[in-house]
């Protein structure tokens, strides 16, 4: 035998070693597929990427419980702004009020 038919015939038997193995690949993902879908697959992977992010954050605020705890007040002032400042434009009135009432009649003295 010639060595370049030896050479097509070492070529061709590692070709079909490898469809074989592609082949058992194909089936064992087929048959992964069939027992769980790919919606399945798809929320198993979310919820992962979910707990992943949640651990994160935990992790983070417990290492960072100041600027945490700063953040969560301004937005708890950012939710109750229009009350916070209706109420302070109700001290402020009251209190410009007070003063014109004090400052209005300044002329103690008597005409003639």
């Amino acid at each position: 035998m010639s060595q370049a038919r030896e050479h097509m015939l070492a070529d061709r038997d590692m070709r079909n070693a490898a469809r074989r193995l592609f082949q058992t690949d194909l089936e064992f993902i087929k048959t992964d597929l069939a027992a769980r879908g790919v919606g399945g697959r798809i929320a198993d992977r979310i919820g992962d990427s979910t707990m992943d992010l949640v651990d994160d954050a935990v992790d983070y605020a417990a290492d960072n419980k100041g600027m945490v705890t700063t953040f969560l007040a301004g937005i708890a002032l950012w939710f109750a702004r229009k009350p916070l400042l209706a109420g302070l434009e109700r001290l402020l009135d009251e209190d410009s009020g007070d003063d014109a009432e004090q400052s209005g009649d300044t002329d103690h003295y008597e005409h003639d």
